[in-house]
């Protein structure tokens, strides 16, 4: 199983250990695993120039830093996103990234490969406001075309992993254990589901249309999309 991990955040606590778990669950000797930490692999703040849409996503200004973890993505079978609650919300960093990746909705330009893939979005919270930041990054996997996403969010009560009550960590664990087992079942042998297809083909009926960005129409007819092939 290949497997890439957007971490949102440098430092090792309650969300990179529960991250860590799962990579111990779900690994093996012939898995092959790439971690992104962000900010150490956040490209500058997006600055709407819309090339990426209009141009191509190689005119993009971050493209040196975007594209070798957009490349690992495709190569993927399971796609993690994690991040702590920030506010209610990711981190501020992991956001910077996920903007970059407008162009590769299903509203532009995704790539085939995501429709066959599985993503697992998890966070953790001191309080409230884990489920908030899965919510919010299974919706960006949903629009890449990802079909099936698993969330794994959770309130460990502490501001740190070391703080973590043990039978919280034990918990843990075991909820991680079962996803884990399950993920594993399905990873390689996942297909869309009506919800995705229902959007993509709204978004085939909205670049039929398409008087505005001749980079995306153009991409959908060499694809075959636009005629009634899909890229499932």
């Amino acid at each position: 199983m290949k497997i890439v991990v957007l971490h949102g955040q440098m430092h090792k606590g309650s969300t990179y250990n529960t991250t860590k778990l799962f990579l111990d669950k779900l690994s093996d000797n012939n898995s092959e695993i790439a971690e992104f930490f962000m900010p150490k692999h956040t490209p500058g703040f997006c600055i709407g120039c819309f090339n990426c849409f209009t141009k191509g996503e190689d005119t993009c200004p971050h493209t040196e830093t975007v594209q070798p973890v957009v490349k690992k993505m495709e190569e993927a079978d399971l796609i993690i996103l994690e991040s702590p609650c920030y506010v209610f919300g990711m981190s501020g960093q992991l956001k910077t990234f996920l903007d970059h990746m407008g162009y590769r909705w299903m509203s532009h330009r995704p790539h085939e490969k995501m429709f066959s893939k599985i993503g697992l979005v998890i966070s953790t919270a001191a309080g409230a406001g884990a489920k908030k930041v899965t919510k919010d990054l299974k919706n960006n996997l949903f629009y890449w075309g990802v079909p099936k996403t698993y969330c794994y969010a959770k309130t460990v009560g502490a501001s740190s992993w070391e703080a973590v009550k043990t039978d919280k960590k034990k918990q843990i664990e075991s909820e991680v254990t079962k996803l884990a087992e399950k993920i594993s079942r399905e990873v390689c042998n996942v297909k869309p589901g009506i919800k995705t297809k229902a959007m993509f083909k709204i978004m085939k009926m909205s670049q039929k249309s398409n008087d505005w960005n001749a980079t995306d129409k153009e991409y959908w007819i060499k694809k075959g999309w636009i005629n009634g092939k899909n890229p499932w």
